[in-house]
């Protein structure tokens, strides 16, 4: 008997291929699982050379670079190639790829799954513009309950699909692989920044707080504010105190972030998204072994009371930043159980375990 053959899944995303580790796990752990898989992505000017990965990888060339353009191209070029490319099943990652991944998926008769890494409607550059956020509210309107196949980040993202679309997602959350960490002596204060440098990470207010705080700021990402936030870097007197590295690569940053002393996931409270959020680095601070500044919001929270990692404050301001980022630097005590709590809670939290959920997900499919 010939052998049944692979189950084959198309992805896509609107990033760059190397810097998108959520994906990597996924498509690296399916891959592992004899499903073949392609990770479909934006080609954009000045782009590294893509990163050899057990799957394959495919850029989208396009003409426009940002703005509304950009997506609309997107969307235009992915329908049209996805028409013609090999797949048992699309997987639409987030609102922005899902409405040519459905339209698809309809006209060949494919199976589609939704994967929601954020509550994007919600998103805070999306609820500020209230006309940008009614042509979004209506795409997910028209294919969320559409898609019964999908999953999130967070329990609190699958109560709000549930919620408004009647839709049960599962939770596949965003966790870093358990392997040994980087043995780093004599650490200097760093306080560590990793993700997307964008609208309301609070990335103003903690380079204002840096100011009332003896220790290096790095910042690693780019996104929509990187340019201004630079700016607004180089008016400051203690402008030396701070780093900003742009784009780095999951490879660096697993040798970079054990070198930091504090992590930071801030985000401010404008938006669902955030509120509801579980980042990446939530959990790649923690499997690095360092504690970490966090709002004080459900799913941090949650964690949290479970295994104490984080100093959580309510409101991101520059004063509340800095005065838990000195508790934290100098208070040795406290510091040191925070680090141990770590140590514990990545045998919890991890990849290993979320990847069992992805594995069900796809076999039931």
């Amino acid at each position: 008997m010939l052998p049944k053959p692979a189950m084959r899944i198309v992805f896509t995303v609107t990033n760059e291929l190397n810097y998108d580790q959520r994906m990597q796990r996924i498509c690296t752990s399916l891959s592992s699982a004899n499903y073949e898989v392609l990770l479909i992505g934006w080609q954009l000017k000045g782009a590294p050379t893509l990163i050899n990965q057990p799957f394959k990888q495919k850029r989208l060339p396009l003409f426009f670079q940002k703005g509304k353009m950009r997506y609309a191209e997107t969307n235009l070029k992915l329908f049209f190639y996805l028409l013609f490319v090999k797949c048992d099943v699309i997987g639409a990652i987030d609102l922005d790829t899902i409405l040519p991944c459905l339209l698809v998926s309809k006209i060949r008769s494919k199976k589609i799954v939704y994967d929601a890494h954020e509550y994007f409607t919600e998103l805070e550059e999306i609820v500020r513009r209230p006309m940008i956020k009614k042509v979004w509210l209506a795409i997910e309107k028209f294919c969320v309950p559409k898609i019964k196949n999908g999953y999130t980040i967070s329990k609190s993202y699958a109560d709000l699909f549930f919620k408004n679309y009647g839709v049960q997602y599962k939770v596949i959350s965003n966790i870093a692989l358990l392997k040994p960490i980087p043995v780093i002596q004599n650490k200097e204060r760093i306080v560590l920044y990793q993700g997307a440098v964008g609208e309301g990470r609070a990335l103003f207010q903690l380079v204002d707080a840096m100011e009332n705080v003896d220790a290096k700021l790095i910042i690693c990402g780019k996104g929509n504010v990187f340019v201004e936030l630079k700016n607004y870097i180089a008016q400051k007197k203690w402008q030396s105190k701070i780093e900003l590295k742009g784009f780095v690569t999951p490879q660096q940053l697993f040798q970079l972030t054990p070198q930091a002393m504090i992590g930071i996931t801030l985000f401010e409270t404008k938006g669902l998204s955030n509120y509801y959020s579980l980042a990446n680095r939530f959990f790649d601070y923690l499997h690095a072994g360092i504690p970490q500044l966090c709002n004080a919001y459900p799913e941090y929270n949650a964690i949290n009371q479970q295994f104490e990692i984080a100093k959580l404050i309510e409101q991101p301001t520059a004063d509340l930043i800095a005065y838990a980022l000195n508790q934290m630097l100098n208070d040795e005590a406290y510091y040191k159980q925070l680090c141990k709590n770590c140590l514990k809670a990545r045998q919890v939290y991890n990849w290993q375990n979320e990847e069992k959920k992805i594995l069900a997900f796809y076999e039931k499919i």
